[in-house]
C-alpha cells in the first residue's frame, strides 16, 4: 500500500474536476491547491472539507476531522483514507453551441413558413464546487472535461435556446431578416434563461454569445423573404414617385389596348376592380390615388347658403366691444349697450350727407325728420 504525503492536482488542464489518484495519505500530509481551483475531500458519501487555493499541512491537530477518516497505523505511521477531487474555478471560454435542426416559425411581417438556425459561443465557471461534485459527476469519475460539460447540457440548452429566439422573433412585429441582425439583444434575453438551468448545478454562465442567425440556404421561402424585403426597402426610397410611374404605365398599356376602349375603358375595368375589392383593384387605387391628387384642380364652389350668409351679415351692425351682430339702424348694442357707429344719414330734400349730429341740412337747410 502506498502512501501519499504530497497531494496536489496532476491532471490536465483542460478538465473542470479531477480525482488523485491515491487515497492513502499520511497524517502530515501536504496539501497543495491551485488559487484557480479548490480540493474536496470526500469519504463514504460525504464531503468532509473544502479547501481553497494554498498550502495546508493534513493533520489530527490541525483538522480533526480526519481522525474520522478511519486512521490507521502502518509500519509506525498513522494515516487516513479518502478520496480528494480538484474542482477547477477557472473561466472556460468558447463552449460552442448550435441548433441541431432549423427553427420553424413564420416571418412576422410577411407570414411565410420559413427557418432559421442560430451558432455561436459561452463561457461558464463553477461557483459552487460542492453541488457540482454532488449532483452532476458523482464519486466514482476520474476526471470531468469541458466538453462533456458541453455534451451534458446540450438538449437543455438548445431547447431553450429554440423558443427564446422564436418567440423573441415573434414578439418583435419585424421581418426576419431584420431582427436577425439584433444577436446581442436576443443573446441578452437569452442569458438569464440558460443561467437558471445552470445554477441548479452549482455552474455560472459567464458569457452567451451568438455569432448568426439566418435562414439555411436551401429552404425554399428564402428568395422570397429576400424579394419581399429588397421591394419594401426600394418602395421606401422611391415613395410617391414610384406610384406615379407605375400608375402612368398602367394607364399607357390600357389605352394602347383597342379592345379595352381606351382609357375610359381602363377607368371602368379600375372601377370595378376596386368595387369588387380584388387585389387589382386595390393596387390600381393606390397607385392612381396620387396622380389623381396632383391632375385634379381644385374648383371653387360657390353654394346659396355662402351668398345667403353674406347678405345677412351685411345686414348687420357688430358692436365694437363685445362683437355681437345687430340690426342694421340700432343705435345701442342690444347686448352691452356701446352707442354703435352710424354712417351718416342724408337730407330727405336735397339727399346731401348729413352728420349724425346736424339737426338741420348744411346744404338746404331742410330740418332733420
Amino acid at each position: 500500500m502506498q502512501l501519499y504525503s504530497v497531494i496536489k492536482n496532476d491532471g490536465p488542464g483542460d478538465v473542470l474536476a479531477w480525482k488523485f489518484l491515491g487515497e492513502d495519505f499520511n497524517t502530515g500530509s501536504q496539501l497543495i491547491v491551485a488559487e484557480s481551483e479548490e480540493a474536496l475531500f470526500f469519504k463514504d458519501g460525504i464531503i468532509e472539507q473544502i479547501f481553497d487555493g494554498g498550502k495546508y499541512t493534513l493533520s489530527t491537530n490541525n483538522y480533526p476531522f480526519i481522525s474520522a477518516f478511519r486512521n490507521f497505523f502502518s509500519g509506525g505511521i498513522s494515516a487516513f483514507n479518502c478520496k480528494v477531487y480538484f474542482i477547477n474555478k477557472v473561466h472556460k471560454l468558447e463552449l460552442f453551441w448550435g441548433t441541431d435542426t432549423p427553427i420553424q416559425m413564420r416571418d412576422p411581417v410577411y407570414m411565410l413558413q420559413t427557418s432559421i438556425q442560430a451558432r455561436g459561443s459561452y463561457s461558464i465557471q463553477v461557483a459552487d464546487s460542492k453541488k457540482f461534485l454532488l449532483k452532476l459527476i458523482g464519486n466514482n469519475i476520474q476526471f470531468f472535461t469541458q466538453q462533456e460539460l458541453n455534451g451534458y447540457f446540450r438538449n437543455a440548452f438548445l431547447q431553450y435556446i429554440k423558443d427564446e429566439i422564436a418567440r423573441v422573433i415573434k414578439s418583435s412585429g419585424r421581418e426576419v431578416l431584420d431582427i436577425c441582425t439584433e444577436k446581442t439583444k436576443i443573446a441578452e434575453f437569452l442569458a438569464p434563461v440558460l443561467n437558471s438551468v445552470l445554477d441548479e448545478y452549482g455552474v455560472r454562465l459567464v458569457n452567451f454569445y451568438i455569432s448568426a442567425i439566418d435562414i439555411p440556404e436551401n429552404d425554399p421561402n428564402r428568395a422570397k423573404l429576400e424579394e419581399a424585403y429588397a421591394n419594401k426597402a426600394f418602395m421606401g426610397v422611391l415613395g410617391q414617385d414610384w406610384g406615379r410611374q407605375q400608375s402612368t404605365e398602367i394607364l399607357k398599356e390600357l389605352a394602347a389596348n383597342p379592345g379595352a376602349g381606351g382609357v375610359a375603358a381602363a377607368g371602368a375595368g379600375l372601377g370595378m376592380g376596386i368595387a369588387a375589392g380584388g387585389v387589382f383593384g386595390d393596387l390600381a387605387s393606390q397607385m392612381l390615388m396620387p396622380m389623381a391628387n396632383q391632375t385634379q384642380p381644385q374648383q371653387v364652389v360657390h353654394s346659396e347658403s355662402t351668398s345667403a350668409e353674406t347678405r345677412q351679415s351685411a345686414n348687420k351692425i357688430e358692436c365694437p366691444t363685445c362683437r355681437t351682430e345687430n340690426t342694421q339702424g340700432s343705435k345701442f348694442c342690444n347686448e352691452c349697450g356701446t352707442k354703435l357707429i352710424i354712417e351718416n344719414s342724408r337730407c330727405s330734400s336735397c339727399n346731401a350727407e348729413m352728420p349724425e349730429t346736424a339737426k338741420f341740412c348744411n346744404e338746404c337747410g331742410t330740418r332733420r325728420i
